[in-house]
């Protein structure tokens, strides 16, 4: 019954199989037609085939399909991320990356400015082109490809000064996200804000595309990374049994989970550890009132503690540790604006509030946004905040 009804897409190891939807339709019941992993067994002269995990299908075929098609006629490839680049962000592109290489295509990838030094690890990080310092050849990347895969943000202005570029590029343009109201400046749009992570439904979409043979040990560290970065350690947003059994294909793949933890986030430099110490010791505030904690760091500090790029990553998730914190909130001076990050707990939805006051968006649990002014102007700002949300809840 199972070869009548299954079609393999892979026949080695832990083989992806499609329901031939007419077949099931009389042999099996509605809920079942899923797109599940098999493990094969070879005893003796008998192969025994095993129905091991089912994954829920929730990628539109008819996407699929066109997203196939375009992969077939085009080879000139660029990905491309968000500006302020995380794991999930660096993880997806790279991921992909390896992937499209392994298919003879030609791979290209500009981000919008530099990586984090955190996650300098991973396989292929030296091939990314970062317009920020590159712009010229950025311009020229992306003004040259066929095809572009935006990775991980929703909205064509989180690539910030590369938006003219990537707009004007005639280039086919493809979205893969899982943040809330993508844009509709993309070609094909594959958003599922229910994922973990971009690297959760990369994933499902190399799978779906009937690549996951393709899937080398370089490509599934990145997808890992992703994962893990933008859970915090599934910690967060990844309470889906899906997500451990896509886990645990990677870990076939060769991935060593705990050594890339360890790279990505439990590796410091003297210098960050006592800019995370002064700022939990000398810059966290607690606001008891509204559950709230907020620390905010000015250029002087980042100075002061020879700071690299990525060196306050998760430090928003610390005061969410205190019972009493609902929400965290960190604030990081840059160059003309100020960099806004919030993390909360439960059902208190810090998305709306960075769309509200922040020119940002997220997830529920975890947002960002940015603030143009000083550094005194956006702590002004949530205070108010803080005095809005109290009195709406007063209200109520």
């Amino acid at each position: 019954m199972v070869n009548d009804i299954l079609t393999p897409h892979n026949k080695n190891g832990c083989i992806l199989l499609y329901f031939d939807a007419k077949i099931l339709k009389n042999k099996l019941k509605p809920h079942l037609c899923r797109q599940i992993f098999i493990m094969k067994y070879q005893i003796r002269n008998i192969i025994f085939i095993f129905v091991l995990i089912m994954i829920s299908q929730i990628l539109n075929e008819e996407k699929i399909s066109e997203l196939h098609k375009l992969l077939t006629h085009y080879d000139k490839i660029v990905i491309t991320c968000h500006v302020s680049p995380d794991g999930d962000a660096i993880g997806s592109s790279l991921g992909l990356y390896h992937l499209l290489s392994s298919l003879g295509k030609s791979v290209s990838i500009v981000t919008p400015d530099a990586t984090p030094k955190s996650l300098n690890f991973l396989p292929g990080i030296k091939e990314i082109v970062a317009y920020s310092k590159y712009t010229d050849f950025g311009i020229q990347i992306l003004a040259n490809a066929e095809l572009i895969f935006c990775l991980d943000f929703n909205v064509i202005s989180r690539v910030d000064k590369m938006s003219d570029a990537l707009s004007s590029s005639k280039a086919k343009k493809v979205l893969i996200d899982h943040h809330l109201s993508p844009g509709d400046f993309a070609d094909l749009v594959i958003s599922y804000p229910t994922m973990s992570s971009t690297c959760e439904l990369l994933f499902r979409v190399i799978c779906r595309l009937g690549l996951y043979n393709e899937i080398n040990k370089s490509c599934a560290e990145c997808l890992y990374t992703g994962m893990m970065t933008d859970t915090g350690n599934f910690s967060y947003n990844s309470n889906r049994a899906d997500i451990y059994i896509i886990i645990s294909e990677l870990i076939k793949k060769g991935i060593d989970k705990d050594k890339i933890y360890t790279l990505a986030m439990n590796t410091s430099t003297e210098e960050r550890l006592r800019l995370l110490g002064y700022s939990i010791y000398e810059k966290m505030k607690i606001f008891s009132d509204s559950s709230a904690a907020l620390i905010a760091l000015s250029q002087s500090d980042l100075v002061r503690f020879e700071y690299k790029k990525g060196d306050t990553e998760s430090l928003v998730n610390v005061p969410l540790g205190i019972p009493e914190v609902k929400w965290s909130t960190f604030m990081r001076e840059e160059d003309g604006y100020i960099k806004i990050s919030l993390r909360s707990k439960g059902d208190f939805a810090v998305n709306k509030i960075c769309e509200d006051y922040f020119n940002g968006g997220g997830h529920r649990n975890a947002a960002g946004g940015e603030f143009y002014g000083t550094m005194k102007g956006a702590i002004d700002k949530y205070v108010k905040i803080l005095e809005a949300i109290k009195e709406q809840h007063d209200n109520k």
